[in-house]
This record gives structure tokens, C-alpha cells and sequence, in this order.
């Protein structure tokens, strides 16, 4: 079959974006179908779940459940020595809460169910509900996220670029003191 010569031609740089695209809709479809159980290649977390721990004070933050982190994922990526691509099913429970806390690398998160508010600093806080997403570049600090609601769940869909050691996703970050 003959090329045509108007047919878009595959540039490198944006192989790495239409890989995380990918894998988000096709996790995103599997999550809309109920099929969670899927194979998990994670060779430093072996699949644990993680629970954010609540460290933040003043606002009863601390009385509020926790977020639960389940590794998908997590996968090298050839054309980008180095790093590793993880994906992780976030999930909130009813009036969930997580406090400050950066990642090792960039994050794109997605809205699977419910409605998740969230603030990085230096930029408002955002809502954000099924099907939309937000971006966190490597090191940003995440101001909190939540469960926008105190009765039903929301889960998200995390897709993590990050060194190849698939370590920790979520490191915990305290407030600065004040002078």
C-alpha cells in the first residue's frame, strides 16, 4: 500500500506523551468496567498499597480518612534511559484527605469517579471531576488533594514519570516554619 503524502509521520519527542495517553485510556477503560485486577509488574513495591499518612494540622485534616495509592505498574522506558513509567489507581474514600506531599518525577492525574479538589503551590485550588486531568511537574508541591465529597468515593488514576528504581511515589512534605 503506498504512503500518502498527507499521512502525519511519527516525531520521537512526542512518543513519550502518546504513551501515557495510551496507557491512561486503556486503564481508564479497564477502570470503567470494573476489571482493577490488572498485572502488576512492580518489582521495588510489589504491588503494596500505600496509605498517605496525615500530617497536616489545624483544619481536623488529621481526623479525616486517608487516600489508599495501588501500584499498577510500573515499567522501564527504553526510549528514555533512565526513567520508568508508573501507573497507580488513587483511591479516596468518602471525604478523604491528603496532605503536603511532591512526587520524584512528573504526574498526570485522571478522574475516574467523584470529584477530587486539589492545589499545588502557587496556583489556586482546582476541582476537578470524571474525565478531566491535571499535571504536576517533577518536585511540585502539592498543597493537598481531597474528596470533594463527604459521602460518595472518587478515585483517580495517576501516571508517573520517574527514575528507573519504581521507588516511592509520594514523598511527604512538611510546611515551612515560619519566621
Amino acid at each position: 500500500m503506498a504512503l500518502m503524502q498527507n499521512q502525519p509521520r511519527f516525531h520521537p519527542g512526542k512518543g513519550l506523551a502518546l504513551l501515557c495517553l495510551a496507557s491512561l485510556a486503556a486503564l481508564a477503560v479497564l477502570a470503567a468496567q470494573g476489571q482493577r485486577n490488572i498485572a502488576t509488574t512492580m518489582p521495588a513495591a510489589g504491588g503494596a498499597h500505600m496509605h498517605m499518612a496525615m500530617t497536616n494540622t489545624g483544619s481536623g485534616a488529621e481526623m479525616r480518612p486517608t487516600t489508599t495509592v495501588k501500584p499498577l505498574s510500573c515499567e522501564r522506558l527504553p526510549n528514555v534511559p533512565g526513567k520508568s513509567i508508573t501507573t497507580a489507581l488513587v483511591e479516596f474514600p468518602p471525604n478523604a484527605y491528603t496532605p503536603r506531599h511532591r512526587h520524584p518525577g512528573s504526574v498526570t492525574a485522571f478522574v475516574l469517579k467523584g470529584t477530587v479538589r486539589s492545589q499545588l503551590e502557587g496556583s489556586p485550588a482546582g476541582t476537578y471531576t470524571a474525565g478531566q486531568t491535571w499535571f504536576e511537574p517533577p518536585g511540585a508541591i502539592h498543597l493537598f488533594a481531597e474528596n470533594a465529597s463527604a459521602g460518595e468515593p472518587a478515585e483517580l488514576l495517576a501516571i508517573f514519570i520517574a527514575d528507573d528504581d519504581c521507588g516511592p511515589l509520594t514523598i511527604p512534605d512538611r510546611d515551612p516554619v515560619p519566621h
